[in-house]
């Protein structure tokens, strides 16, 4: 008995603790660690009333647990530039899946993911503040951060209480029950 023991001990323990460690890592940034304890991420309703009362645009984040892409967009937020710059704004970030009927009033180009768009105080989508490029406009560079930074800066280079652009539409209220989206077009 005591080799059976041994055998055990040298190749079923580790294998056990082995597999117990990667299941914690695996989990632990799942959608991507998007730096909670440096930005204070906001709920949409929670958001939206901050941005309101306190005169703060808004930059609003569409991802999911599951994108790669996301995963990766992420770790943009523990640039500390950007973590700085994040503080002039009130940040949302809203997992796609588990409220889809938001996203889906947010998807002027697409229904895809990450998305970021940014709002005005008062909740007013500023269309024109994009990724300068022709398709998934609302898809920034998810490796650097100055990418963000960019639309970021040029939101708050916009006079205060600017009008919006002529493109500009206004925010959804937040519902107390998410409802079914329509089906997006996923691109």
């Amino acid at each position: 008995m005591s080799i059976l023991s041994t055998l055990i001990r040298i190749t079923i323990v580790p294998l056990v603790a082995s597999l117990a460690l990667l299941a914690v890592a695996s989990t632990a940034h799942a959608g991507g660690d998007w730096n909670d304890a440096g930005i204070a991420w906001k709920s949409y309703a929670e958001g939206l009333t901050e941005a309101k009362t306190d005169g703060k645009p808004i930059c609003l984040i569409f991802y999911t647990e599951w994108c790669p892409h996301c995963t990766n967009y992420a770790k943009v937020f523990h640039d500390p530039a950007l973590v700085e710059l994040s503080k002039k704004f009130v940040m949302i970030h809203i997992d796609k899946d588990t409220d889809p009927a938001t996203s889906g009033k947010y998807a002027p180009d697409g229904d895809y993911i990450p998305r970021t768009f940014f709002l005005t105080s008062d909740a007013v989508l500023l269309a024109d503040i994009t990724e300068q490029r022709p398709n998934y406009k609302y898809f920034y560079d998810e490796s650097d951060p100055s990418s963000v930074m960019r639309s970021m800066n040029a939101v708050l280079a916009l006079p205060a209480k600017a009008a919006p652009a002529a493109d500009a539409v206004p925010a959804p209220a937040p519902e107390a029950a998410p409802e079914a989206a329509p089906e997006a077009t996923k691109s």
